[in-house]
């Protein structure tokens, strides 16, 4: 099989445009519609939103990599990437402040040129913990570097990236690329989806490291995206690949075998159009949890505090099964009958709804 990288027009990616149109034209409506929102927000819900959003895009960005985080060392961390804490959290879980750290890193620095450097310091973040990688440099070892599924001795190849030894020369040349089609580059390219679907595959395709390339590669589209449009994006991108994580890898394998990469943009746009709208869902969210902790804050006493906090932390969709006496004692630390009569507190004020009924009562937030 051959693969675009030892094609003779490699770099250089053909597309017809006509056939997604529609998507750059609803993109840019949607994108304008958050911004707008966003705008007429406090600065305290804005900073929610900005939170909310990397926490779910540090979670996902993992989770289709194999990875399933605790969500309370990824707020936890970004809060304290963010300078909110005034004493540091403590994180248990290295692989959650690394990756948190790169989410709040390449928001920050967006507006920056591209370098090795950049991407070195962002591989480092993400290997934390890691001691089996070699982390901060080009990949360099002999064997193929493939990505292969299947039962040993029934393997199939995916893909295989360009040797190791080509990968210095292969990423010098994809910077100087990425920097000059950014805006105000010699070589614009001026739809920022259509570049930020052009820079995921480029970089994917080189497969520069020994691990985290897709976490990196999903950075760097966010990257691209936030210097065409001027400001940081709030979208989660791994949020909507994970949600059909098998249609992502056949579009990147489909893609990696030819240098048109038509039905690859028309994947990726379409994708970046869901994780808009879904945005404007989260900032609903957050907007709904403000108004609820306005409402309720000064009947809640400080184990309650805690633990409603915990849930709104957990996301729209709460913990899964819900919060019961058990899981209300390990948040809170207190007896089974605290437990019990602050549950039944919470439930009398209409701060939490009630399902299922004896030891099998479970309790969500009552919006």
């Amino acid at each position: 099989m051959s693969y675009n990288w030892q094609q003779k027009d490699w770099p250089r990616f053909r597309f017809k445009q006509e056939g997604f149109e529609d998507l750059l034209f609803q993109f840019a409506e949607d994108s304008g519609k958050v911004s707008g929102v966003l705008q007429g927000l406090s600065a305290v819900d804005q900073l929610e939103a900005v939170i909310f959003n990397r926490v779910l895009e540090a979670m996902k960005t993992s989770e289709i990599e194999g990875e399933y985080l605790s969500r309370q060392d990824v707020m936890s961390s970004i809060r304290n990437h963010l300078g909110l804490n005034s004493i540091l959290e403590l994180v248990k879980d290295q692989k959650a402040a690394g990756v948190s750290e790169l989410m709040i890193n390449a928001r920050e620095t967006y507006a920056e040129k591209l370098d090795a450097t950049m991407l070195f310091n962002w591989h480092r973040m993400l290997m934390k913990g890691n001691a089996t990688i070699k982390v901060a440099v080009w990949r360099s070892d002999k064997e193929p570097m493939q990505v292969v599924s299947g039962a040993i001795g029934l393997e199939v190849v995916h893909f295989q990236a360009p040797p190791s030894g080509s990968v210095p020369t292969l990423m010098e040349e994809f910077i100087q690329w990425f920097n000059e089609t950014a805006p105000g580059g010699l070589k614009t390219i001026k739809s920022g989806p259509i570049r930020a679907a052009l820079v995921h595959l480029y970089f994917e395709t080189i497969h520069p490291f020994e691990d985290g390339n897709g976490r990196i590669g999903r950075a760097l589209a966010e990257k691209s995206l936030a210097q065409s449009l001027g400001r940081p994006v709030l979208l989660s991108l791994s949020h909507s690949i994970e949600k059909a994580k098998k249609k992502y890898y056949q579009a990147l394998e489909s893609a990696q075998g030819d240098n048109e990469v038509t039905d690859w943009l028309h994947y990726f746009i379409s994708t970046l159009v869901d994780a808009q709208q879904d945005v404007q869902a989260q900032i609903g969210f957050v907007l709904k949890t403000g108004k609820f902790f306005d409402r309720f804050r000064s009947q809640l006493n400080p184990r309650q505090m805690k633990v409603i906090k915990r849930m709104i932390a957990a996301g729209p969709k709460g913990f899964e099964g819900g919060i019961n006496a058990r899981k209300y004692i390990g948040i809170a630390k207190t007896s089974k009958a605290t437990a019990t009569r602050d549950l039944q507190d919470l439930l009398t004020k209409g701060v939490l709804e009630a399902y299922g009924g004896g030891r099998n009562t479970s309790y969500q937030l009552d919006y």
